[in-house]
């Protein structure tokens, strides 16, 4: 309901004036001038908080003159979507296609695309940006100014967020990645070539994970000899304990609970664990993080989980009843866990409101608080790309499962309630190459 109140709010206030690409194109089947009815395509989309369904929509069409249509070859589900399946990200309607990380070949361009041709690999930043506004020019392609004119957030943020794939109509409505088929606007500036040597099963994630993860730990500013604290075990957490020892952390924990350390202590044996759920009478995260960390804590702590999963009963109602959108808990943790004047980073996805927030702590003892943003995928992913090249990084690592476009319904509640020990999934489409050395079976549901 808050969703769609939202949705009423923006379409009778109106949006700003200060986009440069079509706003809310977020299924070809909703608007005949954008859809290319010779040929019809599979997709995941939004049908109502916990309903999200397989359709079967139009391809895309280029409508603007920087299109590129993708014919996705991978994309995938995040912790992010999650947001989405239970309606804490507002301004969604019925049928909008989902998903913000894709890769894939070029099938068509628009007259003005100079960089890409048909048949040509490539891999999409979750975010679009225009290329020659006051971020763009500076690589912070995620603040873009010009691809997302929504008038509710930039009233509620004090500004605007660039445009995103898949990710509502708050951030500009586009339609996202898990299709078959998906348009890029400003092609030449939101696509990457993907070499011979990356295959699909690693270049996808330079869409979001690699960049998110990266710029986690260096916006945080992780360097050698520093103790890093990592809120959160899934993809983004694993990936930034990665680019923390990559940076010269002398050493990493991680905080979650159930079967997905145990995944982090196969995967990475030298990364010390704290389960959550199994602290001893009298024991807190912070105490045991204390005592791990020569009783001041650690240097550097990350949050990458998120705010919208209450742990005690105070913030549970408080979201339930609409009182706080985001619980401040893990925050909190991190600030009283984190030694004086010590650096933390929120990476985890926060949407609106907190209540009960520590800023006792956060003043008194120095503490660094950073709101690390939606990540400037296109400040890293051509060094990322090199890294991935040179095998000092190994995104295949996080991946649990390959999965079938068509099942990605059933994908998100598995993916939800943690259930097959899935952490990271690579969803292939009928146009995906067969699967890489070290790509996991495939899985059908």
């Amino acid at each position: 309901m808050l969703s769609q109140a939202a949705m009423q709010a923006e379409k009778a206030v109106g949006h700003g004036d200060n986009a440069t690409t079509a706003q809310d194109v977020t299924n070809p089947g909703n608007d005949p001038s954008t859809a290319d009815n010779s040929e019809t395509m599979k997709a995941l989309a939004w049908f109502g908080k916990n309903d999200v369904r397989i359709i079967d929509a139009p391809k895309p069409k280029v409508i603007e003159p920087r299109d590129v249509i993708v014919k996705v070859t991978g994309s995938t589900v995040c912790g992010s979507d999650l947001h989405l399946l239970h309606g804490s990200v507002v301004e969604l309607q019925k049928g909008d296609i989902l998903g913000h990380e894709f890769c894939g070949v070029v099938d068509n361009v628009g007259s003005d695309v100079k960089r890409f041709k048909k048949g040509q690999r490539v891999v999409a930043s979750f975010q679009i940006a225009c290329g020659d506004c006051y971020y763009c020019k500076q690589k912070l392609s995620s603040q873009c100014e010009k691809t997302n004119a929504n008038t509710i957030e930039n009233a509620m943020y004090g500004g605007r967020t660039a445009g995103m794939f898949g990710y509502s109509h708050f951030t500009g409505g586009f339609a996202g990645g898990q299709s078959e088929y998906t348009r890029v606007p400003y092609g030449d500036v939101n696509l990457l070539p993907l070499p011979d040597d990356v295959p699909d099963e690693e270049g996808l994630f330079l869409s979001d994970v690699l960049a998110t993860s990266w710029h986690a730990v260096v916006d945080t500013g992780v360097k050698k000899g520093d103790v890093v604290a990592i809120w959160g075990a899934g993809p983004i957490g694993q990936m930034a304990a990665e680019f923390s020892l990559v940076n010269g952390a002398s050493k990493v924990i991680m905080i979650d609970q159930n079967w997905r350390l145990d995944f982090v202590k196969k995967t990475y044996p030298n990364i010390e664990t704290v389960d959550f759920s199994k602290l001893g009478k009298g024991e807190t995260v912070t105490s045991v993080l204390k005592k791990m960390c020569n009783d001041r804590g650690p240097d550097v702590s990350i949050e990458a989980a998120a705010g919208e999963y209450a742990k005690g009963w105070a913030h549970y109602f408080e979201v339930m009843l609409g009182l706080e959108t985001d619980t401040s808990e893990i925050v909190n943790e991190m600030i009283t866990s984190t030694r004086n004047f010590g650096r933390c980073g929120i990476t985890g996805v926060y949407v609106g409101f907190t209540n009960h927030f520590n800023i006792g702590s956060l003043m008194e003892r120095g503490i660094r608080l950073i709101g690390n943003g939606q990540a400037p995928v296109h400040l890293y992913w051509e060094s990322l790309l090199k890294m991935i090249q040179e095998k000092q990084i190994h995104p295949m690592n996080m991946v649990s499962h390959r999965v079938r476009l068509e099942d990605l319904d059933k994908v998100y509640y598995k993916f939800e309630n943690k259930e097959d020990g899935m952490q990271k999934v690579f969803a292939e489409t009928k146009w995906s190459a067969p699967a890489c050395k070290g790509s996991p079976p495939l899985t059908r549901y």
